[in-house]
């Protein structure tokens, strides 16, 4: 939710900022997005997919999500040279790195997940164990591994949809924004302003020779 809301914004920003320019938006070109597909797979697979997702074991879950954030850092190592994607690939790492050490799931602890769910649901679940279909594994903050990169923020409170998230993916919500509105270079404005700079700087003349 967060990631798709970031990236409409940024599509947004993007064409205001262009029609201020009088130019055409354009989507970035991107290389490997055939990663992405295959990255994406096993988690649409395993959290969203209704006929599949209750047949498949916890471990096949947690290396499948492992195995899908190493395919994403992989296309942003092809394309790390367009804006914002360093920060979608520190967003990543984080994550990889709070999943890696809590038993291949991303820990919510039982007091942000009781803001999601009913609490007599959130108490029968056991500690240490998966919340139902999701990615998530219910762990006290005290048993967490990196605990300050778990699923511990919430969405506003009214809104029709909740979902608990973490400092990686806020800063991968930011690099999808700004890979969108930039079109994934640096804004022209700030290109322009360089491009001027070079036609002001002073030249050496060579004196003439006898």
């Amino acid at each position: 939710m967060i990631l798709l809301t970031a990236i409409l914004a940024g599509m947004a920003s993007g064409l205001i900022l262009a029609r201020v320019q009088k130019r055409t938006w354009t989507f970035p070109p991107l290389s490997g997005v055939w990663l992405v597909i295959i990255g994406f797979l096993p988690q649409f697979i395993a959290f969203y997919l209704p006929a599949t997702r209750p047949h498949i074991p916890n471990l096949w879950v947690s290396v499948g999500l492992l195995v899908s954030q190493v395919l994403l850092l992989l296309f942003c190592w092809l394309n790390r040279r367009l804006a914002g994607i360093w920060l979608l690939a520190l967003g990543l790492v984080l994550n990889l790195l709070v999943i890696a050490a809590n038993r291949g799931f991303m820990p919510i602890s039982p007091q942000t997940a009781s803001q999601l769910a009913p609490q007599e649901i959130v108490e029968s679940i056991p500690f240490g164990s998966r919340v139902g279909y999701s990615k998530d594994i219910l762990l006290m903050p005290a048993q967490t591994h990196l605990e300050w990169l778990s699923d511990r923020f919430l969405l506003p409170k009214g809104l029709p949809y909740q979902a608990a998230f973490s400092l990686g993916d806020v800063i991968i919500a930011l690099g999808a924004f700004w890979f969108t509105a930039s079109e994934g270079k640096p804004f022209r404005i700030a290109g322009k302003n360089i491009k001027e700079a070079e036609c002001y700087r002073p030249r050496r003349i060579n004196p003439p020779s006898l």
